[in-house]
């Protein structure tokens, strides 16, 4: 046999040896497949019962996910969860800490992740944070103890949710609520003998959120219930004693707790920001990563301004030269700053801030069916309504809250914060040149369409609902955030307003802004970072007005590792686009793309991209 006739030989040898798997190889395959499904059907029935385990030891969250009736596994009875008010004892949150314990450590023996499919794993890697997350808060961090915005935060969605929601007739939705009125006494004694070290802003915030759960029951709960309704004379019986201890709690707040000694601050420390960082991103980029890669890019995105704006410029102010005699740094914060100026004189009043929303919204909706952005939801389930006045203190201007991920037909909601009418005049102008008619439009497709909104209605189409629910609740904060940046910047891209380079403009201060929050929030919790120096970050290198920059100080002394969200988000969507679109080739497609993603659910981006690549070329 010649050289060529066995180099044949072999060839085909090697290829019947390759196509044509042996019986054991056959069998080996078979059995790691079943494998794999008896792993992946055990984990569905783990996952299912954890969640709702743990919606029924916070009855105010099974409200919000739309998860109203649980079997108490003692009596085998149904428990109505939207009449209970949460248990904050002592006693409560180290019960709870052994369940989260437990349950962490059976996923690991009984479903470990290498046993699972890419998606179970995927859901598995989110359970497994979020626990993490959770364990971190009761083990070291312990909000409970020293934030009392978290119990004020607490009553007031345990009594707005049930009044917003479809999920049972009106009569017993209000009769749940009456219910939990009923508990708040009992409440706030819980949590009164153990709340210490509190921040003075802390104690602020939660005074005045509480005066918003008084409103609520005085006002918009009494609304609810008809002239002649037997619900008044439940309402009489327990709205009196519940808004005496919120009074009294909030007296307690400013004349006891605020007197005493703290050796805490809102500062979280570098040892425990490090760690939630890591399980808020989930995704091993470190603080100090996305610190240096935020103050690189602030330079380059400043220097993008200054790009635009000498045009704008050179119409506006025609007799300013564009400041050729000032340095160069100082050259860029002035034009900058005045072309910003003028288009900030376009905005609305305080009287007609949420109709203005409202209108965009219904052109922004043309340009995303024109442009082929994304899929839009069938449900049409979207309402612009005020901001709970118990939500203020974190969302002083807009936010978003949707359908709950077990009844996708309910309303899903645009928060728009209204102007305070005891806002001092200048500050008013501040805030509304801040959140101009360019910016409101931005604000909208981040909140809205095709922004928040959107992606929960994408995410509350998953089945089975197992994972629609879990995804749902354990959203990555990354992907979330992120996506509302990145899809705000591909309506740019795509022509939005005409491409108007105010728009244009006014969304390079927006990037600003979010490479900003990201710098503010390592800065102030891990590198002692001062007040000062933040609002100086904010209006003079982010271009934010006073108003919006000290509302954003507020908002990263009370919360931790959430501003970051927005920077480190955008990120990973671009990466993940620009990866995903290389592999595609001419066959990328916008709307495709974007549905496919969307459709996974608010898992970390890079979890996303091992789902996704697969299909990029197909």
């Amino acid at each position: 046999m010649s050289r060529r006739e066995i180099a044949f030989a072999c060839a085909i040898l090697w290829m019947l040896m390759t196509t044509e798997p042996s019986n054991s190889q056959q069998q080996q395959r078979q059995a790691s497949g079943d494998s794999r499904a008896a792993a992946s059907k055990k984990f569905a029935v783990l996952s299912d019962q954890f969640m709702k385990d743990s919606l029924s030891w916070s009855p105010v969250s099974a409200s919000a996910a739309g998860y109203h009736s649980h079997l108490d596994p003692r009596s085998g009875r149904p428990i109505a969860l939207d009449a209970l008010l949460d248990d904050f004892s002592l006693e409560w949150f180290a019960t709870q800490r052994d369940f989260y314990a437990k349950w962490r450590e059976r996923f690991h023996k009984e479903t470990p992740a290498s046993a699972l499919d890419p998606e179970d794993a995927a859901d598995w890697q989110l359970i497994d944070d979020q626990i993490g997350l959770t364990l971190l808060e009761l083990d070291r961090i312990q909000s409970y103890k020293h934030n009392p915005t978290v119990v004020v935060e607490l009553i007031g969605n345990a009594l707005f949710l049930p009044l917003t929601q479809n999920y049972a007739s009106h009569d017993l939705r209000v009769g749940h609520v009456l219910a939990r009125v009923r508990q708040i006494p009992r409440l706030l004694a819980q949590v009164q003998p153990y709340l210490s070290d509190s921040d003075p802003i802390w104690i602020s915030t939660a005074v005045d959120e509480n005066a918003g759960n008084i409103d609520l029951i005085e006002n918009a709960l009494a609304a609810e219930i008809p002239a002649g309704s037997p619900r008044k004379a439940e309402y009489d019986a327990v709205a009196p004693p519940a808004v005496k201890a919120l009074h009294d709690f909030s007296a307690w707040l400013q004349n006891s707790l605020a007197k005493q000694p703290s050796n805490l601050t809102w500062r979280l420390g570098k040892e425990l920001y490090d760690q939630k960082f890591a399980l808020v991103m989930e995704t091993p980029v470190t603080p100090a990563e996305v610190l240096a890669s935020a103050e690189q890019d602030m330079k380059s995105v400043r220097a993008e301004m200054l790009q635009l704006a000498l045009p704008l410029h050179s119409q506006m102010y025609p007799d300013h030269n564009d400041h050729l005699n000032l340095a160069e740094h100082d050259r860029q914060n002035l034009i900058i700053q005045e072309v910003l100026q003028k288009i900030s004189d376009h905005h609305t009043t305080p009287a007609q801030l949420q109709p203005t929303i409202e209108a965009d919204l219904a052109g922004i909706t043309k340009f995303i069916r024109e442009k082929r952005i994304v899929s839009l939801s069938s449900r049409d389930n979207l309402k612009v309504i005020p901001t709970p006045p118990f939500e203020r203190g974190i969302y002083s201007v807009a936010g978003f809250h949707s359908a709950p991920p077990l009844e996708p037909q309910a309303e899903a909601q645009y928060w728009v914060t209204p102007i305070d009418p005891e806002m001092p005049a200048a500050k008013v102008e501040s805030k509304l040149r801040e959140y101009n008619d360019f910016t409101l439009q931005w604000l909208s497709i981040h909140e809205a369409l095709p922004g928040h909104y959107i992606q929960f209605e994408h995410l509350n189409n998953i089945q089975p609902e197992r994972r629609r629910l879990l995804r749902s609740l354990y959203a990555n904060g990354a992907y979330v955030e992120g996506w509302a940046e990145y899809i705000a910047q591909v309506m740019m891209d795509e022509g939005f307003l005409d491409n108007d380079p105010r728009f244009r403009m006014v969304m390079r201060k927006v990037r600003l802004r979010v490479i900003s929050n990201a710098i503010l929030d390592i800065k102030m919790h891990t590198m002692n970072m001062t007040d000062q120096e933040a609002m100086d970050l904010m209006t003079k290198e982010s271009f934010q007005t006073q108003a919006e920059a000290e509302g954003k100080l507020q908002r990263a002394k009370l919360s931790s590792t959430q501003l970051p969200t927005y920077y480190v988000g955008i990120r990973e969507w671009f990466a993940l686009r620009k990866k995903y679109q290389a592999a595609a080739g001419k066959n990328f497609n916008l709307l495709k793309f974007h549905d496919l993603v969307l459709d996974e659910g608010p898992l970390p981006v890079p979890v996303v991209e091992k789902l996704v690549m697969p299909s990029a070329k197909h």
